[in-house]
């Protein structure tokens, strides 16, 4: 049965020095939360306190509605899956796999049927006899996920667990945790410095800056709708463009800002005053040379990457203002011509000098 996390103003301190600045947060059974932001951001910190491996400060840890603050780690129902493997290196896989629950007093029946559906829903079956010395990175970390599946626990906690794989392996186990939290049901939450990973795994994605929640939500209502100019930067790849922007001129219908010599007219609202210095952001895969509803004039362009089936340029505005575009297929396009630089009003983010969406 999946477990609810709930984070009631959750601190940490290090000495008087505070790293994490009271978390709200509400994680529903069976979802699959990520915890994403750069490193030094408190993710895994936060992690760890929930996992009992790092005390809490102030604040109040629900499972289930009971709080856990000084519940030991054993006792929380959780298991845990970290960067590095930690495999007893004398051990076989199916000894790994065994070794928790036998010093938890389980019985040698229990513990094989156990052992056996962690290797068939982790298809290592054939590896169980192994040393971990013949396994890949990627059967390392399958076996290393097998030992927190045979505990059955209520919650799964991973802790950055594909750093150490390569980019190829890296996608297929993603795809193969993915399918572990379908076929298990269990709440998971998962740290990761890569918005890739996040965005491609998560039901529910945390976005942290120094100890503090910038955003939660949906992947695609952070990359849709995100709530400042950190969270629209930190998701997507290619990263959204930032320029620096007017607002020019106010009505009671429409806001006219001015980018690069270029007025664009919005026709929504915008939380700011005539003459206030703004960043306004488009997306470089919302940006297409053929005419759309706005425009920020040509683009020089800089350099051209030619990945097979996407074409990314970089460019300069006429105030040299850097813009990357990202085009489908494969464009003939070289260093110093001109491109138009277009896009649909819709796809565009206006950012007041604070951060914050206007």
């Amino acid at each position: 049965m999946a477990s609810s996390i709930i984070l009631d103003k959750i601190v940490k301190r290090f000495g008087a020095f505070p790293v994490i600045h009271g978390i709200d947060l509400q994680i529903e059974p069976g979802e699959f939360t990520v915890f994403v932001g750069p490193s030094g951001c408190g993710k895994s910190t936060l992690l760890r306190m929930i996992a009992g491996l790092e005390e809490i400060s102030a604040g109040d840890l629900l499972i289930d509605g009971e709080r856990v603050n000084e519940t030991a780690a054993s006792k929380r129902g959780i298991a845990m899956v970290f960067q590095s493997y930690a495999l007893y290196p004398h051990m076989s896989v199916y000894n790994n796999l065994a070794f928790g629950l036998e010093t938890a007093g389980y019985k040698k029946q229990e513990i094989e049927e156990r052992v056996q559906k962690a290797a068939n829903v982790l298809q290592i079956g054939p590896l169980l006899q192994r040393k971990p010395k013949a396994l890949s990175g990627g059967q390392r970390q399958r076996v290393a996920i097998g030992r927190a599946i045979v505990r059955e626990p209520k919650i799964f906690l991973f802790d950055e667990p594909l750093s150490n794989l390569d980019a190829e392996l890296r996608v297929q186990m993603r795809v193969e945790i993915a399918k572990l939290h379908q076929t298990l049901g269990s709440t998971m939450i998962y740290v990761t410095h890569d918005q890739v990973e996040a965005m491609t795994m998560a039901d529910k994605i945390v976005v942290l800056r120094e100890g503090r929640i910038m955003q939660v939500g949906r992947p695609l209502d952070l990359y849709n709708r995100p709530a400042n100019q950190f969270v629209a930067g930190f998701i997507g790849s290619p990263k959204m463009n930032f320029l620096s922007a007017t607002l020019v001129a106010a009505d009671t219908s429409r806001r006219t800002i001015e980018i690069s010599g270029q007025q664009i007219v919005l026709d929504r609202p915008l939380e700011a005053k005539d003459g206030e210095a703004l960043t306004f952001g488009i997306r470089p895969e919302h940006i297409q040379p053929q005419a759309q509803s706005a425009s920020l004039g040509d683009g020089n362009i800089q350099l051209v990457e030619h990945l097979g089936g996407s074409t990314v340029i970089y460019t300069n505005t006429a105030d040299g203002q850097p813009v990357t575009v990202l085009l489908d297929g494969q464009k003939p396009l070289r260093i110093g011509e001109m491109v138009p630089l277009s896009f649909d009003l819709a796809n565009a983010h206006v950012f007041g000098a604070d951060g914050r969406r206007v």
